[in-house]
C-alpha cells in the first residue's frame, strides 16, 4: 500500500480510505471488526466515517458506527488516520443538526468520545448548510483545530462555488482552510472533473472520492432485468438497494456492460479496473473503498499497486464522457 500527501498539508494517508458507513446496521460488530482487520492487513491506514452513520438508520442508530470503530482502535489510535464528519441529524431538536457553531462544537465532543480518543485527523462538513454562514462555521472549526482536537478540516458533498467560497474566507478571516473535498466520484458520475478536481489541484486541496463502484454497480455482479408487466426491474443485494432506487437508469446498466469486456480484456475485475480509474486521476488522493464482508477489499486493494495503463483509461475516458458533461438528474 503507497501513502501520499493529504493536499498541501504534511499528513500521509494511504491510498485507499476505508468507509465505514455499513458498519452498525448493515453489518454487525464481528463482520465490522473483521472488515477492519482485513484492511488493516492490507495497509490501509485511512479510516473514514461519520456521526450520523450507519447509512439508513434513524436518530437511535447514529454515533453506532464511531461507536464500534472507537472500540477496534483501542490500543492501536496511533497507527490510523481517523476522519469523521458532521452536519447531520443528530437529535430531534432544532439545534441537532447543520453546521452552527453550537452543533459543530458538540458534534466533534460527541464524536471524540464516541471514538474513545481526544482528537481526529480530518473533522469534515458532512454537506452544505444554507442556513448557517460560512463565516461562523469556519470559526467555529478553527477554535476546533487550535483546541487539538482536530488536526485538519475538509467538506463532503461541496459543489465548487463552495469550496472556493470557503476558501477565500477563510484567508480573510485568517482561520483555518479547508485541506480536503470528499465529493461523489466514479466512471458514472464524472461532474466534478469540470470544477470541482481543478480547484482542488490549483488551491492544493486533498481529493478523498466516495461511491468508486457506484453503489456496487461497478461491482459487476447486477445484472440488468426487463419484466414485459412491471417494466424494468433490478437484482440487487440489499447492500445497494436505496441506492438503485434512486439513482440507477438503464443508460447505466448499458455502460456497465460495455465496461465488462475491456475489465475482462485486461484481465482484471470489473471493481478493480472502476477503483484503479478513479486512482489514475492526478487530483485524486484516496478513494473511500466500502465492504459488508471483508473478502470484498481483495478485489480492489491490487488496484493501488497495479493502477491502469495509458490506453485503457483513455478507452474508459472514452466510452463514459456523457457521464462528465451530460445533465444527470442526481
Amino acid at each position: 500500500m503507497r501513502h501520499v500527501r493529504l493536499g498541501h498539508t504534511g499528513l500521509s494517508v494511504s491510498r485507499l480510505c476505508l468507509g465505514t458507513m455499513t458498519f452498525g446496521l448493515q453489518c454487525d460488530e464481528t463482520t465490522s471488526v473483521a472488515i477492519l482487520d482485513r484492511a488493516a492487513a492490507g495497509g490501509i491506514t485511512f479510516l473514514d466515517t461519520a456521526d450520523v452513520y450507519p447509512l439508513g438508520g434513524g436518530l437511535d442508530t447514529v454515533g453506532r458506527t464511531e461507536e464500534i470503530l472507537g472500540r477496534w482502535l483501542q490500543g492501536r489510535r496511533h497507527e490510523f488516520i481517523v476522519a469523521t464528519k458532521c452536519a447531520g441529524a443528530m437529535s430531534a431538536r432544532p439545534w441537532g443538526r447543520g453546521s452552527s457553531r453550537k452543533h459543530v462544537l458538540d458534534a466533534i465532543d460527541g464524536s471524540l468520545r464516541r471514538l474513545r480518543s481526544d482528537y481526529v485527523d480530518l473533522y469534515q462538513l458532512h454537506h452544505p448548510d444554507p442556513e448557517t454562514p460560512i463565516d461562523e462555521t469556519l470559526r467555529a472549526l478553527d477554535d476546533i483545530v487550535r483546541a487539538g482536537k482536530a488536526r485538519y478540516i475538509g467538506c463532503s458533498n461541496f459543489p465548487a462555488w463552495r469550496v472556493a467560497r470557503a476558501l477565500g474566507r477563510s484567508e480573510v478571516l485568517g482561520v483555518a482552510r479547508f485541506d480536503s473535498v470528499q465529493p461523489r466520484y466514479n466512471l458514472l458520475f464524472r461532474q466534478i472533473e469540470r470544477e470541482l478536481l481543478p480547484l482542488c489541484q490549483a488551491d492544493g486541496l486533498g481529493v478523498i472520492p466516495y461511491n468508486p463502484l457506484a453503489g456496487g454497480l461497478l461491482s459487476g455482479k447486477h445484472r440488468h432485468e426487463a419484466g414485459p408487466a412491471a417494466g424494468t426491474r433490478f437484482t440487487l443485494g440489499t447492500a445497494a438497494r436505496r441506492y438503485t432506487e434512486r439513482y440507477w437508469h438503464e443508460r447505466e446498466f448499458a455502460t456497465v456492460e460495455a465496461l465488462r469486456p475491456l475489465a475482462a480484456a485486461a484481465g482484471i475485475s470489473l471493481a478493480r479496473m472502476a477503483v484503479a480509474w478513479v486512482l489514475a486521476h492526478p487530483a485524486i488522493t484516496a478513494p473511500i473503498v466500502g465492504a459488508s464482508r471483508p473478502e470484498q477489499l481483495d478485489d480492489v486493494l491490487p488496484a493501488v499497486e497495479k493502477g491502469i495503463d495509458a490506453t485503457l483509461k483513455a478507452q474508459l475516458d472514452e466510452l463514459t464522457r456523457e457521464y462528465r458533461w451530460g445533465d444527470d438528474p442526481r
